[in-house]
């Protein structure tokens, strides 16, 4: 039997207590952890224990939106996530500066431009995502296709990691069904060894492309995912030394040998790679900008069912979104425009580059094709600063994600990085000092 209140705070906290701040006829009791909030969305919730109180809102000290968990028990103070348990319901909040924001870039080919300016584009965005305090950068693998410029992430990390200084820079993902396990873990033992301690490798199991050219791509044979947990297992085999004395390739080392190894992440959008992750006890990044739906209960039998390994004593999720974000709803309701008609036609076949922003202003929608584009939209974030904010953060909490990537393709480059740069100012992201950004 509980009673839920929501409502709007027009206090502050100032120094741990609330100041004419009221809601109901009842004050919030006094925070631990003393913060300037003011606007503030709120839920009280009544339990057998007393009242426990969430807030929502923007702090005026550099902690910009956040959730926040006031009352008693205060479970985990001080901590990346704070959880209690509290009549069966869970109390969690994000501190901006404990949640890491990713950039994922397909390297998309704007109608207009060449390949080689869409991959000249991926390294500037690069050089913008460090210096906005971004944490990773992954570069993702397509065949034959041509809105997107990039067959060969492994090769395109290398020139990444080259022109960048900090920032993680990663696949997201190779498609391990086509290559070698062996193959794969020289490639990146090689990036790990000229790049230490920067090198993330995402593992897909997708074709990537259509099936003539994946039968292209592998070499005259469909790549199927029947071996793939074979794979994986070999390949952290190889890049860690750790195969079994009995391993038919156990004498076979990935050269150039070292005590480092590259992060290891399996990516998927359903609970195939979440349940081999678990299994082999490996990160999982799960593609919310593939599959709105069904992800939570993926995440959560991730975390449910992981296994400590050599690699990782616990689980590490992240949830990779697609955000179009613009000063206002209206104007990111427009840039979304070019996403809208690109995966139109993918639906429809058409193998075209990303439509720019003047054809997606001025591409005459039928009823049914808008239809598309609604159910599309469901997996797309797309709106002010403020709201993708507090949407990326409310998809955070309910997938329960320890990081967050974001995907962004609009219908010109200035447009994709401005994006990226208002989400950085929004999470208030900690940016580098200038000699740790490669000029």
């Amino acid at each position: 039997n509980q009673f839920i209140k929501r409502g709007l705070l027009e206090g502050a906290f100032v120094g741990g207590s609330l100041e004419a701040g009221r809601v109901g006829g009842g004050l919030f009791p006094e925070s631990p952890r003393g913060t300037l909030l003011s606007g503030s969305l709120f839920v009280a919730i009544d339990t057998p224990l007393g009242p426990v109180y969430f807030a929502y809102g923007h702090a005026r000290d550099g902690n910009s939106a956040f959730y926040f968990y006031l009352g008693r028990p205060w479970a985990g103070a001080g901590t990346r996530t704070a959880r209690s348990r509290c009549s069966g319901h869970r109390a969690c909040w994000y501190y901006n500066e404990c949640m890491k924001l990713s950039v994922l870039d397909q390297s998309p080919i704007i109608s207009g431009h060449s390949p080689a300016q869409a991959i000249a584009e991926t390294i500037a965005l690069a050089q913008a995502a460090e210096a906005m305090g971004y944490s990773r950068y992954w570069l993702a693998e397509h065949h034959s296709t041509k809105a997107l410029a990039d067959p060969c992430p492994e090769i395109l990390v290398g020139r990444v990691a080259a022109a960048t200084t900090s920032i993680r820079v990663g696949t997201g993902g190779v498609l391990l069904p086509y290559y070698s396990a062996l193959k794969v873990a020289e490639q990146f033992r090689m990036l790990e060894a000229l790049f230490p301690g920067r090198i993330d490798l995402g593992i897909g199991r997708a074709p990537g492309s259509d099936q003539r050219t994946a039968i292209a791509v592998g070499g005259g044979r469909y790549p199927t995912a029947e071996e793939f947990p074979q794979q994986v297992v070999d390949l952290v085999g190889f890049l860690d030394r750790s195969l079994p004395a009995d391993h038919p390739f156990a004498r076979v080392t990935a050269q150039p040998a070292g005590d480092g190894s590259p992060e290891v992440w399996l990516l998927g959008s359903s609970d195939y790679s979440g349940a081999l992750a678990a299994h082999l006890g490996l990160r999982f990044s799960f593609a919310h900008f593939i599959s709105a739906h069904g992800g939570e209960a993926v995440m959560n039998a991730y975390r449910e069912r992981y296994r400590p390994s050599a690699r990782e004593a616990k689980p590490n999720a992240m949830l990779t979104v697609f955000a179009v974000c613009a000063p206002t709803d209206a104007e990111a309701d427009r840039l979304a425009g070019s996403i809208d008609l690109r995966r139109l036609r993918m639906e429809q076949g058409i193998n075209l580059p990303v439509p720019s922003q003047t054809e997606a202003d001025g591409y005459p929608y039928s009823a049914p094709e808008r239809a598309v584009v609604a159910r599309n939209r469901a997996r797309t974030l797309i709106g002010s600063p403020q709201r993708l904010q507090r949407e990326m953060l409310a998809l955070a909490d309910t997938f329960a994600a320890d990081e967050l990537m974001i995907l962004t393709i609009t219908g010109d480059y200035a447009t994709r990085r401005h994006s990226y740069e208002l989400i950085a100012d929004a999470f208030s992201l900690q940016r580098p000092a200038p000699a740790a950004v490669a000029a």
